[in-house]
């Protein structure tokens, strides 16, 4: 990739960054007196990684409400929250939530890319996938989110091959990029057990034929535990990772392991994230559970990034 794409995402990720400061410095959980994310962003120790949490929409349980969404997440001391797209609440509930506990949406999943995938033998079906993107991009920026997270494919028979879901999802997603750079929505390639780009050097170089500042890595730390150590594909994907997803593996437990209770080695991670400088949001991805659950999966996280 050339040097000039290189910088231009150096520059998106540096953006981001800064973003995200100015989006969280006025949170403030009610059970700490002052956002673990503004206090960070104040003064942090430069050999702690500067990250801020979030869980996934659907794991948060017993909140009836959006606005009970955000409520729970504040008061255990969250950054801000990852919301779903296609949804059944409204960007005005969520502006309202978000504006009520002062805690920002970073981004959005699409919650459709495995069954209508950009990597399906169907022109139509692929069509309909971009469709869907390109909604998820506008629900995002109506949210007040800057990421879409995507899976590209799968690997899924002769008739979706390794080198189709390569080639038919590229098409796809520059399809939307002229809208994603107008709203200012990163379109963001989440690793994940779809048979595709299971090296970092595949991912990297995928993301790089993309050549596109909008589109980045959005890694997940357990995924890939599978196929070789986390810390490798973080020096492998440097800058190209935007977003974090969090969770663990063993190969006795599987994504059953709670974070820190795997096979990550995350004094190894947190090195690696320093070496390519990586600051902004890291999202658990983990079973779903209660206000203690989600306590305990805050206090793991932190645990294991911010050691």
């Amino acid at each position: 990739m050339n040097a000039t794409a290189s910088n231009r995402r150096n520059f998106l990720r540096q953006a981001t960054t800064a973003a995200a400061i100015a989006a969280i410095g006025s949170a403030i959980p009610t059970n700490s007196g002052e956002s673990a994310a503004a206090q960070r962003a104040a003064g942090a120790s430069p050999d702690k990684l500067q990250l801020y949490k979030a869980v996934k929409w659907g794991m948060i349980e017993g909140a009836p409400t959006v606005l009970d969404h955000f409520q729970i997440c504040k008061e255990i001391g969250y950054d801000g929250m990852e919301l779903i797209s296609p949804a059944d609440f409204s960007a005005e509930e969520v502006r309202k939530a978000s504006d009520a506990t002062g805690l920002p949406v970073h981004g959005l999943v699409d919650m459709k890319h495995w069954d209508v995938r950009l990597s399906a033998p169907d022109a139509k079906v692929r069509d309909e996938g971009v469709a869907i993107l390109r909604q998820a991009i506008l629900d995002c920026h109506a949210f007040g989110g800057f990421s879409v997270l995507l899976v590209p494919g799968r690997v899924n028979g002769a008739d979706e091959n390794h080198d189709h879901v390569w080639q038919r999802s590229i098409v796809g997603i520059r399809q939307v990029l002229p809208l994603a750079s107008k709203l200012g929505v990163r379109v963001l390639i989440e690793n994940v057990w779809n048979g595709f780009c299971e090296t970092p050097e595949q991912l990297r170089d995928y993301i790089d034929e993309i050549d596109n500042p909008w589109v980045g890595s959005y890694f997940d730390i357990g995924n890939v535990v599978k196929f070789s150590p986390s810390e490798n594909w973080i020096r492998t994907l440097g800058s190209r990772i935007v977003k974090l997803d969090v969770k663990d593996w063993s190969t006795t437990k599987g994504f059953d392991a709670k974070i820190g209770e795997g096979d990550v080695n995350w004094a190894a991670v947190r090195e690696a994230l320093r070496e390519i400088k990586f600051s902004g949001w890291c999202t658990a991805e983990v079973a779903g559970g209660d206000r203690e659950w989600l306590t305990d999966v805050a206090k793991r996280m932190d645990q294991t990034l911010l050691a």
